[in-house]
């Protein structure tokens, strides 16, 4: 097999993740192919096609079309898409292949996604993204599992990303992932409905005051802007990765009591961004307040203007 600085990286997805991967994947001179569902799409295939161009990414026709083309694959699309998009990768996929699974799906998901290409011809590899991608890059801590896992993991560090072997056993990695996002995907949700609803009291300053008493570690200012910027700018996604975690508790035999209203608030505030509550998305402006104090007015003031009348109670 030749080798990895010689592949073609066919990617499935060309939103944030994919344009990072992209961006870093052709610093290093390696080719690159991807495809998209928005590039069916007038108002979002301008933009993806300008970028690709720039890069010099080739955009091809379809999933089975990258595939084709491509040593390995990694798919890199919303949760509710990975079964999705195995399937329409595999009649594509050349034998000895790898895909990578960069999806926040379940282990469920990840276990149909792997019979698909495997039964195809190609090497599935599972991926857990273990914490936002935009700070680390492709360097982002990768949590891999399966059969080829440790296969690849030595071939993906030769192109710059930071794996780590989490099992030979497909579901270990997407559970440690599922898992770790019940804390997190929650703890955004619980900022937000918390900071909110304190600045409809008018007692924000004394519960940021408190936290940064009980959490001292915690730059709570600063935590709780990004935490609304990530969710106004990424909370269709994070609501659907949400299911998702919500899937892997109840195959644990739990209620998804908590998991259930973090997707609820998530896709509550992706509604509202969609409906340009938070500016034009696209524009520099958009969900870039460094302030959440503006981004919680902007929500109450929303929801006050159904029920004028409500008045804080003090």
């Amino acid at each position: 097999m030749k080798a990895a600085t010689h592949w073609t990286i066919g990617l499935i997805g060309y939103g944030e993740v994919g344009r990072i991967l992209a961006e870093d994947l052709r610093a290093q001179g390696l080719a690159v192919c991807a495809y998209d569902i928005k590039l069916n799409k007038a108002d979002s295939a301008m933009d993806l096609s300008i970028h690709a161009t720039e890069l010099g990414v080739a955009l091809l026709g379809d999933h089975a079309e990258v595939a084709k083309n491509s040593d390995l694959v990694i798919s890199a699309v919303t949760a509710s898409q990975t079964v999705l998009v195995a399937q329409a990768v595999a009649p594509g996929m050349v034998p000895g292949a790898y895909f990578l699974d960069f999806n926040s799906a379940s282990p469920g998901a990840k276990q149909q996604a792997a019979n698909l290409i495997d039964a195809a011809g190609g090497k599935y590899v599972e991926g857990a993204v273990m914490t936002s991608v935009p700070p680390h890059r492709i360097k982002v801590p990768l949590l891999l599992g399966g059969s080829f896992a440790a296969e690849l993991a030595p071939h993906l560090s030769t192109l710059g990303f930071s794996p780590k072997v989490a099992s030979d056993k497909l579901g270990v990695a997407s559970a440690t992932k599922m898992c770790r996002s019940v804390m997190i995907k929650g703890l955004e949700a619980m900022v937000i409905e918390s900071f909110t609803t304190a600045r409809f009291y008018g007692v924000e300053d004394a519960v940021v005051a408190s936290l940064y008493e009980t959490f001292p570690g915690i730059d709570w200012e600063k935590q709780a802007a990004y935490f609304f910027q990530r969710v106004i700018e990424h909370g269709r996604r994070r609501s659907e990765e949400v299911r998702e975690v919500a899937e892997t508790v109840c195959d644990a035999g739990l209620a998804p009591w908590s998991t259930s209203g973090t997707a609820e608030r998530q896709a509550w505030v992706a509604d509202l961004a969609d409906a340009g509550l938070f500016g034009e998305r696209g524009t520099p402006e958009f969900a870039r307040s460094a302030n959440w104090r503006v981004e919680a007015d902007r929500m109450l003031a929303h929801v006050q203007s159904k029920d004028e009348t409500r008045e804080p109670k003090h």
